[in-house]
């Protein structure tokens, strides 16, 4: 069940590149971008994969940590965010469900929400 709106970012994709697959087309994609996560402005960067399946959707998952970082240093996140610290300390022990839309252009919208 979806809770509290946790965050969104505006951004845009900063690189994208093809990965060998076993048919249908897998994506790497990079991408960074600023907004506020529980009220406080912040930015985030990710690189992440993708690969398509025969019904056409989209399955990624994260290369990596996904640091979310505010103005003051304090970082981290992901989809399950653990080790937050500063202002974002709220955040430990959450799991976040989320929506990444890109547009043709590589600008892209990224809205997180708590699943409770």
């Amino acid at each position: 069940m979806l809770g509290e709106k946790i965050g969104e970012f505006r951004g845009k994709v900063t690189g994208q590149r093809m990965l060998p697959s076993d048919g249908l087309p897998k994506f790497e994609t990079t991408a960074e971008g600023a907004g506020t996560i529980i009220g406080i402005p912040a930015r985030v960067m990710a690189t992440y994969w993708s690969a398509m399946q025969p019904d056409g959707s989209l399955y990624g998952e994260t290369v990596g940590p996904s640091p979310t970082i505010t103005k003051d240093g304090d970082m981290r996140g992901a989809v399950f965010y653990q080790g937050a610290t500063g202002k974002l300390s709220r955040l430990n022990g959450l799991a976040l469900v989320f929506e990444w839309d890109v547009d043709e252009q590589g600008n892209g919208k990224f809205s997180l929400w708590e699943w409770k």
